[in-house]
Order: C-alpha cells, then sequence, then structure tokens
C-alpha cells in the first residue's frame, strides 16, 4: 500500500506529486528585492528534492513591504528580471511546480538581517524606511511607529499586490500564497490586537477581514487564469484578546467561497506577548479545526520533522499536505529520506541515480525522458 504522505493530490487543478510542500523560507539575501546566485543554489538544491511543490521565500510586493533590506521583491521590471533569471535555471533541470508567497510585511518591516541582529531600523538610518499598518501601533514598544494607511494607501497596497501577481503570471509560476499570517500585514488587519481602525477596515470582525478579503480578489482576479490562489493564515495569536481559531474558521470559509484553492495553517508573530507551547506537529490541531470546516485542501506545518509523524498527519485527516521548512535546509533531500522510510518511491534526475542505496532498492524513479 502506497504511503498516504506519497499519494498525488490536486491544488485548484495543478497536479502534485505528494503531500509534501517545500514551505516558504526568507534567506535575506537579495540586493534592492532582486534575486542573487544564492536563490540560484538555494532554490535550485530544494528543486531536486523530490518534494510535491518548491514555494519561494516571502516576496515583498512593494519596497516598504519587505521585512528586511535583504528581501526579496516583485515589484518592478528590476525585480522580475532577477527572478526570472533563476527561474530558468531551476526549469532547465526540474518540472517541480513553483509558487510564490506574495506578501507585505507591515509594521514588521525595515529590519536588520536575523543574524544582525533582526532589530528594526528607523527610517532616518540607512537601509531603513517608515513602515506602514492598519493602525499607528509598533510590534515592539521601542520601535518607530509605523503610519495608519488611509484610502490612497489601501489601494496602493491593494494594487501592489495584484500587479505582483500578475508579473508571477508572466514568469509563468504555477501558484500563489497570499501570506496573512505571522503578524504581516494582511494579519495586522485581522487581530484586534493590531487593528484599532474606527472606520469600515476596523472593529468587527467582518470589518477586519475586509482588508484582506480585498487583497486576495485582486489577487485572484490577477493570477487566477493562470494557476491557485492559496493562503497561510496565523490560526491563532497564542494572546488573549487576539486573534482566534473560531475567527479564523470565518476568515478560511470566505476565502473558499471566493476560490481559494487551499489554506495553509501556521499561528503567532503578531505579538511579541506570544505564549506558543512548542512541541512536534504542535500546530497540527489547528489544521484540524479547520479541514473540518472546509473543503479546500489544507496544508499543515510548523516541527514536522520526522516521516512517521508526517504519514500519521495525512493519513489520520488532520491535513491533506504537509509543508516543511527548516526540516528542508537542513537535509534538502527530506523528501527521497521520507520515501525510504515509507516504502514509497520519489522522483530522482537521472544525474543522481547511482547513489541509490542498496537498502533500498526500487527507491528511485528515474525519468530518462
Amino acid at each position: 500500500m502506497v504511503a498516504k504522505l506519497f499519494e498525488p493530490i490536486a491544488i485548484g487543478g495543478l497536479p502534485l506529486a505528494n503531500r509534501i510542500i517545500i514551505a516558504p523560507m526568507c534567506q535575506y539575501s537579495a540586493t534592492d528585492g532582486q534575486m542573487t546566485d544564492w536563490h540560484l543554489m538555494h532554490l535550485g538544491q530544494l528543486a531536486l528534492s523530490g518534494a510535491g511543490a518548491l514555494t519561494i521565500e516571502a516576496t515583498a510586493v512593494l519596497p516598504d513591504g519587505r521585512i528586511s533590506y535583504g528581501d526579496v521583491g516583485l515589484y518592478d521590471d528590476a525585480t522580475e528580471a532577477a527572478m526570472a533569471r533563476v527561474l530558468t535555471a531551476l526549469r532547465s533541470w526540474s518540472d517541480m511546480p513553483i509558487a510564490i508567497q506574495l506578501a507585505h510585511a507591515g509594521r514588521k518591516a525595515s529590519t536588520a538581517k536575523p543574524w544582525d541582529g533582526g532589530g528594526q531600523i528607523a527610517p532616518d538610518a540607512t537601509k531603513g524606511w517608515q513602515t506602514v499598518a492598519p493602525s499607528a501601533l509598533p510590534f515592539l514598544d521601542a520601535d518607530h511607529a509605523p503610519v495608519a494607511l488611509d484610502a490612497a494607501g489601501l489601494a496602493r497596497t491593494r494594487t501592489a499586490f495584484a500587479d505582483a501577481a500578475r508579473r508571477a503570471a508572466r514568469l509563468g509560476i504555477d501558484a500563489v500564497q497570499l501570506h496573512a499570517a505571522h503578524g504581516y500585514l494582511l494579519h495586522q488587519f485581522l487581530s484586534p490586537l493590531s487593528n484599532r481602525r474606527d472606520d469600515d477596515y476596523g472593529g468587527s470582525l467582518e470589518n477586519r477581514m475586509r482588508f484582506p478579503l480585498e487583497v486576495f480578489d485582486a489577487v485572484h482576479d490577477a493570477f487566477g487564469g493562470h494557476g491557485p490562489v492559496t493562503v497561510r493564515v496565523s490560526g491563532t495569536d497564542w494572546t488573549p484578546g487576539g486573534w482566534s481559531i473560531d475567527e479564523t474558521i470565518v476568515f478560511v470559509q470566505a476565502l473558499e467561497a471566493r476560490g481559494c484553492a487551499a489554506i495553509n495553517v501556521s499561528s503567532g508573530g503578531l505579538d511579541p506577548a506570544q505564549q506558543i507551547a512548542l512541541a512536534p506537529g504542535y500546530q497540527v490541531p489547528l489544521a484540524r479545526r479547520v479541514k473540518d470546516r472546509v473543503t479546500m485542501p489544507v496544508i499543515a506545518v510548523g516541527l514536522i520533522t520526522d516521516p512517521a509523524q508526517a504519514e500519521t498527519i495525512i493519513a489520520g485527516g488532520d491535513a491533506d499536505l504537509v509543508a516543511i521548512a527548516r526540516a528542508a535546509l537542513y537535509d534538502p533531500r527530506w523528501p527521497w529520506h521520507a520515501a525510504a522510510a515509507l516504502g514509497a518511491q520519489i522522483a530522482v534526475p537521472p544525474q543522481y541515480e547511482r547513489c541509490e542505496p542498496r537498502e533500498h532498492r526500487g527507491l528511485f524513479m528515474i525519468d530518462r525522458g
């Protein structure tokens, strides 16, 4: 019997060879938003991993939407050309579907790179800029406060998401994931902790959902004819009075009604007071709650590192797919090793045929075309 983790599935008509997704992972190695040789090497190895799909890191739709000055963007011809160069190389050697996560960091933008401390860079400092958000509330008390987006700012941001989706379509990217998690701009609109607006975009749950849903509609209109549009959400803020799993369910049901093809369930990132009990698969119960209330595929993520654990999540009906991030950085051949552990087969380039272990004869499926 084929392991459930290695059964094929389709997301919005896009066929995937198995249920393993390489999640988006920021590399903080771009120059002026443009991908570099680092991305060619990083994504190149993951494109040969045997996963069902590969997701490009959080990609800013505006320069001020980057988390750091080293973030990738897709907001002008230069950033599009740099990404095209990387994608051309990847597609020369891999037919793995490629998705992109479109994002805006909101009040969590304008930071140093993580290995330089990751703190916010003031708008008047080198490599810093003024951040924006639903309300003029900083992420950390010591941070420079963001500017609350006015009607023109909302329109500019909404248009930028749609424009980035059109660029993604022009690049031939197979799917778009909209980032509405981890305390970034769309999540900031959703959570009552960061959204204190008194207009049509704040207050009630319906109002807090309004801008993220408008952005989804704009992206879906711009990209929907080219491939599926999915969304990553934080199922909870892990903070009293914050965004909750019950509100998440209302939000994802509204997304599904608008044509969302899949939902990726993560959590946290909105408030520094969050209290998360980290453990293997700690977010899987959130994915299960969502899966029980929608019909679109649900993706579980978060400390999923063991093949048997991943198989149990899929076979037990907690989620339809799993996404791995740090596990893939540590072991770019994680899907190979998972297939070996679960008695499945995995597609491998013919250049690697000779490395098939003797104890796992038949593990590799070689495309000789």
